[in-house]
């Protein structure tokens, strides 16, 4: 069993910035597809980013584009930077693994294999 580990979330003004950490120390993320997911109660999981690690491929939902930024470090993590936060930002985050091919991305949630628990984001107007 694959456990990934969050950290990084808190509560934060309109504007500020949060990065957040998804490690797991007995699985490598090298050559893999790694994503991160938003929860918010009474929503459907919405997808915001993901990244095929070592390649640098990319994918973000169209709610966070040009403000948040996933970035690998292919043995234990994967983070994600979040600027320019809104209370829409607001939810729980959780990151996610699967081996997948060589340059591919992948962006639905279905598709994800192993899972963190989640770290709280909450931004304040």
């Amino acid at each position: 069993h694959v456990q990934l580990v969050e950290s990084g979330g808190g509560s934060v003004e309109a504007g500020g910035s949060l990065r957040l950490s998804c490690v797991a120390p007995e699985y490598t993320f090298s050559s893999k597809c790694a994503g991160w997911f938003r929860q918010v109660p009474g929503k459907e999981r919405e997808g915001i980013a993901a990244i095929c690690t070592g390649v640098g491929i990319t994918y973000y939902g169209d709610s966070v584009k040009d403000r948040f930024t996933i970035q690998d470090n292919p043995e234990h993590a994967v983070d994600l930077q979040m600027n320019s936060l809104k209370p829409e930002d607001t939810g729980v985050y959780s990151c996610a693994a699967v081996s997948c091919p060589r340059g591919v991305v992948v962006a639905a949630a279905d598709q994800y294999e192993h899972w963190g628990q989640g770290t709280q984001v909450t931004v304040s107007s």
